[in-house]
C-alpha cells in the first residue's frame, strides 16, 4: 500500500475547528484520566552515574521493529522558523517517517518495550480501532502503510512482557496498546498524563481507550541531576544497563532511553527529534512540540552526550541517521523493515 501523508497542521485546524463549533476551543484538559502512580521500578541516579559506565560494554539487547509507515508534515517534525532551517531553504511539504517500537531483553529481568507502534485492528478490523472519532477522521488511519503492528510480533516471538516504557503518551507511540495483556506494567514521566491542551479535547478519548484495562501508570522517580546534564536520570534495573533521561519540551514528562549493550550503548531518543535533519543540524520538531526552548534544550543536552561518546548508537523518534541506512543500502527510497536483534548499530 503506497504511504499517505498526514497533514497534522489540517489535523488540528479540523480539529480545533470541530470544538470551536461545540464551544469547547476556549477549554483544555489533561492528556488522560487513566490513573498515575509513583514507579516501584528504578532508582534515581544522575548523569556522573551514567557516563561512568557508558563506554563499557553492558548486557541488554536492542531490537528496533518499524511498526509502520507514514508521510507527515515537514513544518511538524522541524521547526521551519530556525535560522538553520531557513538559511537551508527547508520548506514544508511531504516527509516519510517510521513509527517503531523497540524491544529491550535483559538477562535476568525480561523482556521490555519501549514505545508500542501500532495495534494488528489498524489492519485487521479497523473500524474498531482505538482510534476513533474525530482523530481517525482527520488522520486517515487507513491510509498507513503498516509493516508489523505490535500484536504480530508478540504472536511471533511468543514472549511475555515485563512491561513497556513510553517515550510520551502522543498517539504514534501508544497506539499498540491495545495489543498488550492488561496486567502489562507501563511507564511514562513526570507531568506526562496531566499535560492540558485543547487538542487533549479531541485526543483523550482516544488514548483513555488505549488504556483501558491497564495498571496505573508508572511514573519515573526522576529527581534533579547532580550534574545538570539532564532534567532527571533514572537507573532503571539499578545495575547501570537502562537509563532514563527526562528530556521535556516536547511533552512535559517526555524521556529518552540509553541502553547498555555487549556492542555498545544505544540510545532511544523519542520525539526529542523526529528527523535525521533536525539530529545533525541541531534544530528541535516544528509545531508538534508543546515548549520550543525546552526541546532545544533537551535535544542539545542529548547531542552534547554523543559528542562527547561517539560510540552511541542513536534511533531518533521516526527516521533513521544516514550512518545507520547506509549500512543496510538505504540512502534512497523507504526503510524496510529491520526486526533482527542487535546489539550495535541497526
Amino acid at each position: 500500500m503506497p504511504r499517505t501523508r498526514f497533514s497534522w497542521k489540517t489535523c488540528t485546524a479540523g480539529l480545533v475547528a470541530t470544538l470551536a463549533l461545540a464551544g469547547l476551543a476556549a477549554s483544555s484538559c489533561a492528556a488522560t484520566g487513566h490513573a498515575v502512580a509513583p514507579s516501584m521500578l528504578g532508582i534515581p541516579s544522575g548523569s556522573a552515574a551514567l557516563v561512568a559506565l557508558l563506554d563499557q560494554p553492558g548486557p541488554l539487547v536492542v531490537e528496533t521493529v518499524v511498526s509502520t509507515s507514514w508521510v507527515v508534515d515537514r513544518s511538524g517534525l522541524i521547526n521551519l522558523d530556525h535560522p538553520r532551517a531557513r538559511e537551508a531553504g527547508l520548506k514544508d511539504g511531504d516527509e516519510p517517517i517510521e513509527v517503531y517500537f523497540h524491544v529491550l531483553r535483559h538477562p535476568t529481568r525480561g523482556t521490555f518495550l519501549v514505545d508500542t507502534g501500532v495495534e494488528r485492528a489498524l489492519r485487521d478490523d479497523p473500524a474498531h480501532v482505538a482510534i476513533g472519532g474525530l482523530v481517525k477522521h482527520f488522520m486517515h488511519l487507513e491510509k498507513m502503510a503498516l509493516e508489523r503492528p505490535l500484536g504480530d510480533w508478540l504472536a511471533a516471538s511468543g514472549v511475555k512482557l515485563e512491561g513497556v516504557f513510553l517515550t510520551h503518551l502522543h498517539l504514534d507511540h501508544v497506539a499498540g496498546l491495545p495489543d498488550l495483556a492488561r496486567a502489562t506494567p507501563v511507564y511514562v514521566g513526570p507531568g506526562e498524563a496531566h499535560q492540558t491542551s485543547v487538542l487533549n479535547l479531541a485526543t483523550r478519548g482516544t488514548l483513555d481507550q488505549e488504556l483501558e484495562g491497564l495498571p496505573p501508570l508508572s511514573e519515573w522517580p526522576y529527581r534533579p541531576d547532580p550534574q545538570g546534564a539532564f532534567e532527571g536520570v533514572v537507573d532503571v534495573f539499578g545495575d547501570g544497563s537502562l537509563f532514563a533521561l527526562w528530556v521535556p519540551g516536547h511533552t512535559a514528562g517526555s524521556t529518552a532511553y540509553l541502553a547498555r549493550t555487549p556492542g555498545g550503548p544505544v540510545l532511544l531518543v523519542g520525539d526529542t527529534c523526529h528527523t535525521a535533519w533536525g539530529w545533525e543540524h541541531d534544530v528541535e520538531p516544528g509545531s508538534y512540540t508543546a515548549d520550543h526552548p525546552a526541546n532545544a534544550l533537551s535535544l542539545a543536552r542529548l547531542r552534547k552526550l554523543v559528542a562527547e561518546h561517539p560510540g552511541i548508537d542513536v534511533r531518533l523518534g521516526h527516521q533513521r541517521l544516514p550512518a545507520a541506512r547506509a549500512r543496510h543500502g538505504e540512502l534512497q527510497g523507504p526503510m524496510k523493515n529491520d526486526t533482527r536483534s542487535t546489539s550495535g548499530p541497526w
